[in-house]
């Protein structure tokens, strides 16, 4: 994959004008920097030679967010074109200011992921996600939005999905991640903008920021092979052993009142009490202040670990755990592609 010569330079993704059958390296013009020079996002298509859905995969919205790269890069080394039906769309970096200084914002210190779907006419970065809304995302039909934790905080593998969907629900499902909760889009988010265009979407929480981790990357590959398939985009695959999943109907965080020292005790994915002692904190001469307890029961789906707090640092993030028969919960036996297109594609 270091053939530059074969990129293709687009103002817009045009899936038509590539050729059936190939994987397609593009670079889609979206800004330029102050000496005018344009910012091209990079885009991998594979398009299929037969018809059907364009499945849209997305990683670095935030700019240090970057456990998704590996995972479409090795997403596309398994792929055949020759036997696929519609088109598999991957944009590598979303926020790239962000990527090119290791930060989750965009240059003008504002963040990507709660501007969404942008406006024409707005600032810096509100333009930039409105051509990106206009210009990549418009066209897909599915959406796999990949994240990590932010810089201080670590992440288990989970999904964050409105569950009351049934097509969004299944891609949840497919993915197999360590955790889902159900999370109705909102704050100006790429998956709620998508949505409300009556696109199935999901945000996907891939670990760590600013490094690859192996594990995660593998589970995520396995997950979105399976969710392409489930779609009708790959040909059909056997089933492999379902992996465990723990369903949230809801989360939140804790916060310290008190600046200080942090410890957070639990590791993610772990399963913590109510009343349990999950934090403490200390002062700068390390006597300690304050001890936080879990208000509820739940699940560790990520947590601090930077030790320096201000007042209404984040401790942990904690999920709702309930059973597979929970309402929101509710396995559906149609494909994702039957189940958004009840007509076929």
């Amino acid at each position: 994959m270091s053939d530059m010569s074969r990129v293709r330079l687009d103002d817009e993704l045009n899936i038509d004008a590539l050729p059936p059958g190939e994987i397609s390296r593009l670079r889609i013009e979206i800004g330029h920097n102050a000496l005018g020079a344009a910012m091209r996002l990079p885009v991998l298509v594979a398009r299929g030679r037969k018809p059907g859905p364009v499945f849209g995969v997305t990683a670095a919205v935030h700019g240090d967010e970057i456990n998704g790269i590996p995972v479409i890069h090795r997403l596309f080394n398994k792929l055949n074109p020759q036997n696929m039906r519609g088109a598999l769309v991957a944009v590598l970096v979303v926020n790239l200011p962000g990527f090119h200084e290791h930060e989750r914002q965009f240059s003008d210190r504002r963040d990507l992921n709660h501007l969404m779907p942008g406006r024409s006419d707005g600032n810096e970065a509100q333009l930039y996600a409105w051509r990106f809304m206009h210009r990549v995302a418009r066209h897909f039909d599915f959406l796999v939005d990949m994240h990590t934790a932010s810089f201080g905080r670590i992440n288990s593998l989970y999904v964050r999905a409105d569950m009351t969907h049934e097509a969004t629900a299944r891609i949840a499902y497919q993915l197999e991640p360590e955790i889902i909760v159900h999370n109705p889009a909102h704050d100006g988010t790429l998956r709620g903008a998508v949505r409300a265009l009556g696109i199935p979407s999901v945000t996907l929480e891939i670990g760590n920021p600013l490094r690859f981790q192996q594990r995660y990357i593998e589970r995520s590959l396995a997950g979105l092979r399976a969710v392409l398939s489930d779609c009708g985009v790959t040909p059909r695959r056997k089933p492999l052993k379902p992996k465990e999943t723990v369903l949230c109907a809801s989360s939140k965080w804790l916060y310290t009142d008190h600046g200080g020292l942090l410890t957070v005790l639990p590791g993610v994915t772990d399963f913590v009490r109510a009343g349990e002692v999950v934090g403490t904190l200390s002062n700068i001469f390390g006597d300690a202040i304050a001890t936080y307890s879990a208000q509820s029961d739940g699940v560790v789906i990520g947590k601090s670990v930077n030790p320096v707090g201000r007042s209404g640092a984040r401790i942990l993030h904690l999920g709702e755990v309930v059973s597979q028969e929970h309402p929101f919960f509710r396995r559906e036996t149609e494909s994702v592609g039957a189940a958004n297109n009840p007509g076929g594609q």
